[in-house]
């Protein structure tokens, strides 16, 4: 994650477009926030899996979407390697040669669409990794360090608000979002405070079951699916011991028993 001050204004900044929007804040809102503070013209959040199909959630505006659906309908382009290789991928100008070698389709497609450069950001917590945040300019752009590190974390608050929407075993929000639109909105909590209690409730899962971080982060957030339960809610009861797991039976209720 990033450093906690930089997370905070990035917090921030999301929740006063929820505002603006007059809800509760979504990846929507992590979207139209990051248009307005990186030198972009657009941003869209596509959800992504390895078993399922992939579809986009949410765009700021025609030419997002366009690149959303593209690169999902032709299976390349710089969110498909994001999300493959689970690392960011910068094109600051779509028209280098190499560029156009890689992505044979999609280069020109984009080009034609409205957009000349192209950043994808995975979102990963842990061993999960949910989908991707693309943010698009229609000029050549470079993001400075600064700027980069501002987009990694608001990457960071659209993982936190997906893994939170309770997505089911199809890919979509169990809320009921349509791509193109926001998905199921939250509350606009403390993340930072949300973040470490996961963290907590992880580390707790790698003494009870003898298993590495990642593993046991993956154990947290299967439970969560298959209870319909929130993350938030799941880590909650590991951390006040209300939820114990067992390398050989199911995780148990401690508070239910006489």
């Amino acid at each position: 994650m990033r450093s906690d001050s930089r997370s905070a204004r990035i917090q921030v900044l999301v929740a006063e477009q929820a505002a603006l929007r007059g809800g509760r804040v979504g990846v929507v809102d992590v979207c139209t926030a990051a248009v307005a503070a990186l030198p972009v013209g657009g941003a869209g959040v596509s959800a992504m899996s390895k078993t399922t199909a992939s579809h986009p959630l949410c765009s700021t505006d025609t030419i997002s979407e366009q690149l959303e659906e593209l690169q999902l309908t032709l299976g390349e382009g710089p969110c498909v390697d994001a999300f493959t290789h689970g690392s960011a991928v910068l094109t600051p100008d779509l028209r280098t040669g190499a560029l156009q070698d890689r992505w044979t389709v999609f280069a020109d497609a984009a080009l034609e669409a409205g957009a000349r450069a192209v950043f994808a950001l995975p979102l990963q917590m842990g061993a999960i990794s949910p989908g991707v945040l693309d943010l698009y300019a229609d000029v050549p752009t470079v993001l400075d360090a600064e700027q980069l590190a501002d987009a990694l974390a608001f990457a960071d608050l659209a993982t936190l608000l997906l893994l939170d929407a309770r997505i089911d075993e199809t890919g979509a929000p169990a809320g009921g979002a349509l791509a193109g639109g926001a998905p199921a909105d939250r509350g606009f909590e403390d993340l930072g405070g949300y973040r470490a209690e996961i963290d907590q409730a992880t580390g707790i899962l790698t003494v009870q079951l003898g298993i590495g971080i990642d593993e046991a982060f993956v154990r947290l957030r299967a439970h969560a699916y298959t209870q319909g339960h929130r993350l938030a809610d799941v880590a909650a009861d590991v951390v006040a011991h209300r939820l114990r797991f067992s390398p050989d039976t199911e995780p148990r209720r401690t508070d239910e028993e006489s």
